[in-house]
């Protein structure tokens, strides 16, 4: 059953890139971007965050928090981190456990990799709930970053 606009988004405890703990819970009272990714170092995921990164000071203006979620380990997220210059935390789903809460999980990818975080974006409010939801079945498609900022800006 996949998480509709208007459920409570669930919580989690992931590790960053810079090996702190970061629950969604934390940013209570801002909005919050998680954008799910297959992996990092990939053309399609460099340019999802990328997107991202470039907007940044917008989603800051707006008070947004802007996360990144895949099943790379804190280091391999913390290199990917560094070379691409984010801003934001990349977090490490590296057990599955958030991806698949999210209904954001490819039971198998490409090459023969099982479980990997599909590509996906939420957007959830201040109070916790989800006011955007996309979870993409093809890795080479983008989330639809016009839409999340009209949802942001409403």
């Amino acid at each position: 059953m996949s998480l509709q606009i208007g459920d409570q988004a669930p919580d989690f405890k992931l590790y960053s890139s810079d090996l702190t703990e970061v629950s969604l819970s934390a940013f209570k009272g801002k909005k919050v971007i998680i954008h799910f990714f297959p992996m990092a170092f990939t053309g399609t995921c460099t340019e999802q965050l990328c997107t991202m990164r470039d907007n940044f000071s917008y989603y800051e203006g707006i008070n947004a928090q802007v996360l990144g979620i895949s099943v790379d380990s804190p280091f391999s997220l913390a290199k990917f981190k560094e070379v691409q210059n984010y801003q934001f935390p990349l977090l490490s789903d590296f057990n599955k456990d958030v991806s698949e809460v999210y209904d954001a999980l490819y039971p198998e990818f490409v090459f023969g990799l099982k479980g990997v975080s599909k590509r996906a974006a939420f957007v959830i409010d201040e109070e916790g709930k989800i006011i955007y939801a996309e979870v993409l079945e093809d890795a080479k498609e983008l989330p639809d970053f016009k839409q999340i900022n009209e949802v942001l800006a409403n």
